[in-house]
């Protein structure tokens, strides 16, 4: 929302999923297993998103065009979807994190310490 619009009382329309994000989003929950997603909120930078994580903790990112559109992803690809504001990150995608951070680590050793 600009500031013309908040001084003329505009509302700000309603993002919408774009079909890449959709398409990837549906992509990403057929390939993987136990896919849960979790909406985050708006913030002064990014718009609504929607994280999918599936059973080991793999994780996906994308604009979602708002809470509603979260749901609909949801209801969609037929999956559960969580307010991460009251339910947090599954502690299985910090470990994945944490385990790519270490293998990034071991591969950066590797390559430093060749010849």
């Amino acid at each position: 929302m600009g500031l013309f619009d908040r001084i003329a009382g505009r509302k700000p329309r309603a993002a919408s999923l774009s079909s890449g994000d959709a398409d990837h989003l549906a992509r990403w929950a057929r390939e993987h297993r136990g896919v849960e997603a979790y909406i985050e909120p708006a913030t002064v930078v990014t718009e609504v998103t929607a994280v999918l994580v599936a059973h080991d903790g793999e994780w996906t990112r994308r604009k979602v065009g708002g809470e509603k559109g979260a749901r609909k992803l949801g209801r969609d690809l037929h999956i559960p979807v969580y307010d991460v504001r009251k339910t947090g990150y599954p502690q299985r995608m910090r470990d994945y994190d944490a385990r790519r951070r270490i293998e990034r680590k071991r591969a950066q050793l590797e390559r430093d310490s060749e010849p």
